[in-house]
């Protein structure tokens, strides 16, 4: 019966989509939480209460963005909203919002099954060029609607990224049976495990993704990397970030091209990970690691 529904649904919209020059706009919202990243300052005798707010007030804002999707029936472009930085925003902050899904223009190309992200990161230019990531989508018949657009529910579990910052996660004090420490205790070993962001840190392997989808609209389009579902991906949370969308629109007269970013050094997906995951730690050795703790004051504009 669900096929039937999908199927006279999908039918209805053909007359819609079937146009040669048909393009959609939809503007998501996207938030991602932050109490995994306020946990790392928990423990640094450094940053006052005062401080503290302030920080959480920024990363708050700076993790709370909308983005366009701009999509035809093949291909996509999706986009920060562009806004003028706030007072006292610097590079580092800038920096640490690329790495936290912003910044940079990411096409999709679903009949080619490609993708191509510029990113500016560390001063640097990149152009990643890469094959699309297949999901395994589990589809479900539990329905919600999303402003006037009925939604059907999808799952997959996915690879977590290793440049993508909102997967890590902060790993859990353990307490070593037998062993005993004096006040006086300062050796490199134990001050490298203070300041070091990757001792204190798990990046998981992989990362379960609810999406809901939209039958409605026929297009294997969505926010981010998303694709591959029967209809244009309303939602998605991944435990850490959801994107909504918050406002769409068909056959809009001003078109928008649809097209690849070309600027930056040509890397995939694997080279780019593994460049942010090099530089990050050598960041990191010398304390300024994200969350590492003179380098994280400093990276907030103190």
């Amino acid at each position: 019966m669900k096929k039937i529904v999908l199927l006279m649904v999908g039918l209805s919209s053909l007359a819609t989509f079937a146009q040669k020059d048909f393009q959609g706009m939809a503007v998501y919202e996207s938030k991602t939480s932050t109490a995994e990243f306020m946990k790392n300052m928990d423990s640094n005798k450094d940053i006052t209460p005062e401080m503290k707010a302030q920080i959480a007030e920024r990363m708050k804002k700076a993790f709370e963005k909308t983005f366009i999707l701009n999509f035809d029936k093949s291909a996509s472009i999706y986009k920060e909203e562009e806004k003028l930085d706030a007072p006292g925003q610097n590079g580092g902050m800038r920096m640490m919002s690329s790495m936290m899904g912003g910044g940079g223009t990411y096409y999709k190309n679903v009949k080619e099954k490609t993708y191509t992200v510029d990113k500016e990161i560390f001063g640097k230019e990149f152009l990643i060029k890469d094959s699309l990531p297949k999901y395994n989508w589990v589809l479900s018949q539990e329905t919600k609607k999303i402003g006037d657009y009925n939604c059907f529910k999808a799952t997959a579990v996915v690879a977590a990224s290793k440049s993508d910052f909102r997967n890590f996660r902060r790993k859990e004090a353990k307490k070593e049976e037998g062993k005993t420490e004096t006040k006086d205790e300062t050796t490199s070993e134990q001050k490298e495990k203070k300041t070091n962001f990757f001792d204190e840190i798990d990046l998981p392997k992989e990362i379960t993704v609810t999406a809901w989808y939209c039958p409605e609209i026929p297009i294997n389009q969505g926010p981010e990397g998303y694709w591959g579902l029967p209809g244009l991906i309303m939602e998605v949370n991944d435990g850490k970030t959801i994107i909504l969308c918050s406002k769409l629109a068909m056959n809009i007269k001003e078109k928008t091209e649809i097209k690849a970013p070309t600027g930056g050094d040509k890397v995939t997906q694997k080279e780019f990970d593994d460049i942010i995951m090099k530089k990050m730690k050598e960041m990191s050795e010398m304390g300024g690691g994200p969350g590492g703790g003179r380098g994280m004051q400093f990276r907030m504009g103190r």
